[in-house]
């Protein structure tokens, strides 16, 4: 089964990230929230503005008031290391569920503050890898955000090779993960977050538009889905993944590679993309010689543009692929960090370029691999030290633009794939645990982050990869169970 596709006291500047992540934590997030305040506090740390008190020194006194200057006091030691904040047996204790015989016979974790130092809980037996699941997909968004930037928008767009008789008019695909066949609100219907999506309809009235403005009245239609390479099912998914659990990956696709009701994925998602484009442009006005042909990119780079539609932001997409465990939209996501970073948009590409980013920020692979973006992959392995050093990394002061990350994993008891996890029994973990799930047969996960009573905030990834089939239930109910734990402990010095 994979996931399927439908999260002492500190200093100031501990607080103000504890105020800012702990908000959807805490018991009373859903209050925070909806008096506006988390929000607030959360639009603060990413725009870098600061609510805590002024230091005194720097409000000028009013000018008849002559004052002498202040003398700052030298520190008489070192502030105490962040790692300091957490008791590792409080942690251990607080995890005690992970010795639960439901889980199986592998079972890793690693739990430490979220704001980096050592970590305060490392639990290895045997292998010190698993089978990350969909717990891969933190990896994939933080890398995503991190090379293409979360305003990042990709254009699915016509262009006009006009050397024949008869103009010829190509849609080009541009790796949209959530291109639609008709328009579409955020609230149609599904209650996860959806962002605002593009559609090949409103493309094609833009395009007849265009094309009447210039005179023409028919056209031979082309499509281009070249954007990316290699092949399209990964050769180490399981055989029956597609047309089951992904849709073969295109950089041209309509509804993520589904028939229009949703029901089907297709085996060639650009070519049923070229069709429904080709009947929207007959309705838009348009004739079109002919049905549609695969052009080159050659002809594309030198044709001229037409018209256009834009995908969701990159940390919009994040958000649907972490809130529901989008699989599609995570493996088009790993192509485009293959293009950013390797020019080439395969699977080879991403997962090298997965490794070169997370090696130059400090996070060290070992024996750790990744074949794909969405943890389909049974022969992906990853440590708990990586999951956790990725949502620290996003986590970090020098690193604004994966915070969206943080923001997007599902909350326990309320939001996507944790929605209905701990939302029964010992209230612990709602609203205080934050994680990204993780399941496929015999493997489950779960990487986030908790904040426990005292507001200590703590990224943690738990990991079981060889769980029994009849007790995989049980197993998800022991790996909430010691989620939760992190959340009901007092684990700060």
């Amino acid at each position: 089964m994979a996931d399927r596709d439908l999260g002492r006291r500190p200093g100031r500047a501990r607080r103000a990230l504890a105020g800012v992540l702990g908000v959807a934590l805490l018991a009373g997030a859903g209050v925070a929230w909806q008096t506006g305040w988390a929000e607030d506090r959360w639009d603060d740390l990413r725009d870098g503005r600061a609510k805590g008190p002024l230091d005194p020194a720097a409000v000028a006194p009013p000018p008849e008031v002559d004052v002498p200057d202040v003398v700052r006091p030298v520190a008489l030691a070192e502030p105490a290391a962040a790692a300091a904040l957490l008791q590792r047996a409080a942690v251990r204790s607080a995890l005690t569920q992970l010795a639960d015989p439901d889980l199986g016979s592998h079972v890793l974790a690693a739990v430490g503050p979220l704001d980096g130092g050592a970590l305060s809980y490392e639990q290895a037996e045997g292998a010190a890898v698993a089978i990350p699941a969909s717990t891969t997909k933190v990896v994939t968004s933080a890398v995503a955000l991190f090379l293409l930037g979360p305003d990042r928008r990709f254009q699915t767009r016509t262009v006009l090779d006009t050397t024949g008789t008869t103009p010829r008019l190509v849609l080009v695909g541009g790796g949209d993960p959530y291109l639609t066949r008709v328009p579409t609100t955020p609230d149609s219907g599904d209650p996860t977050y959806q962002p605002q999506r593009a559609d090949i309809r409103t493309l094609a009235r833009r395009t007849a538009a265009a094309l009447e403005a210039d005179g023409i009245s028919a056209v031979r239609l082309g499509f281009d889905d070249s954007l990316f390479s290699g092949p399209a099912l990964n050769p180490r998914w399981e055989p029956d993944y597609f047309p089951s659990e992904v849709s073969p990956v295109s950089s041209l696709w309509l509804d993520a590679g589904r028939t229009a009701d949703g029901g089907t994925r297709v085996p060639n998602p650009a070519a049923t993309a070229a069709v429904e484009f080709r009947k929207a442009l007959v309705r838009a006005g348009i004739k079109v010689v002919g049905g549609a042909s695969r052009s080159s990119a050659t002809v594309t780079a030198t044709a001229a543009p037409v018209a256009v539609v834009t995908s969701p932001t990159v940390a919009q997409i994040v958000q649907r692929v972490l809130e529901v465990s989008d699989n599609n939209g995570a493996e088009v996501l790993l192509r485009q960090i293959g293009i950013a970073d390797q020019g080439e948009g395969s699977f080879a590409a991403g997962q090298a370029a997965v490794e070169r980013v997370l090696k130059a920020n400090g996070i060290e692979m070992g024996d750790s691999v990744l074949y794909d973006g969405s943890g389909l992959s049974r022969r992906n392995l990853l440590s708990p030290e990586v999951l956790v050093g990725v949502l620290r990394w996003a986590a970090s002061a020098e690193h604004p633009a994966l915070r969206p990350l943080l923001a997007a994993l599902p909350v326990a008891g309320y939001t996507g794939s944790l929605a209905d996890r701990m939302d029964t029994g010992p209230a612990a973990g709602r609203g205080r645990v934050r994680a990204k799930t993780g399941t496929l047969t015999g493997v489950s996960s779960l990487a986030g982050i908790a904040v426990d009573r005292d507001g200590n905030l703590m990224a943690f990834a738990l990991m079981a990869d060889r769980v029994r089939k009849p007790k995989s239930l049980l197993a998800r109910i022991a790996m909430d169970q010691a989620a939760a734990g992190l959340g009901a402990c007092s684990c700060g010095r």
